[in-house]
């Protein structure tokens, strides 16, 4: 059992929660209470950061000592939203919403995942036709190791799990973001997730 800290209470963070305190972990959620973030992430080993993207890393930057030595999931995606409130364009091009968390918190170990899927991928993997991946970038491979081993009480088989490199790889999963509104308009609103074919 880990404690783990989910900052978020939306259909992400939300649904984070119940599957991990599934799986038998000690969750506490954050809504936006004043405060609640800070007493969630102080009491945590895991912090899972499940706010929108456009404002994480102002509310995660101010943090810093809660988060220190603390593992950070960063399942975000840092997006302008366009007029039908689907992602338009990234906030952070040329570099990622997890770089500048990692950067922002240098004693805090930022692990990006669970962010090239819809919401309802994230703890049903296998509930889609075909295998999906989940994809790792952090810079410590200790932490990445205790996230895949969530990702796997999650239901995620090893081989589904990916472990791109360091933290700067999370560019190439932060922009598939793109990807979304386009398959959502072409599809509707269906489960699907970014896997690559072996």
């Amino acid at each position: 059992m880990t404690a783990i800290a989910v900052l978020g209470n939306g259909r992400v963070g939300g649904s984070l929660a119940a599957a991990l305190r599934e799986a038998g972990h000690e969750v506490t959620v954050a809504g936006r209470e004043p405060g609640a973030a800070a007493d969630a992430a102080r009491m945590a080993r895991i912090v899972i950061n499940a706010t929108p993207g456009d404002g994480s890393l102002d509310r995660l930057a101010a943090l810093r000592e809660e988060l220190r030595d603390k593992i950070l999931v960063d399942v975000s995606n840092a997006t302008v939203d366009g007029p039908d409130g689907l992602p338009a364009e990234l906030i952070h091009p040329g570099s990622s919403l997890a770089e500048q968390l990692q950067e922002a918190l240098p004693a805090t170990y930022v692990v990006k995942t669970l962010n090239t899927m819809l919401f309802p991928v994230m703890t049903a993997p296998a509930s889609l036709t075909t295998a999906p991946d989940a994809f790792l970038s952090g810079d410590d491979p200790q932490a990445k190791q205790t996230v895949r081993d969530l990702l796997v009480d999650l239901g995620w088989r090893q081989e589904w799990i990916t472990d791109l490199g360091g933290i700067e790889t999370a560019r190439a999963t932060e922009a598939a973001i793109l990807f979304v509104p386009h398959v959502i308009r072409s599809s509707g609103f269906v489960p699907f997730a970014i896997s690559i074919a072996r």
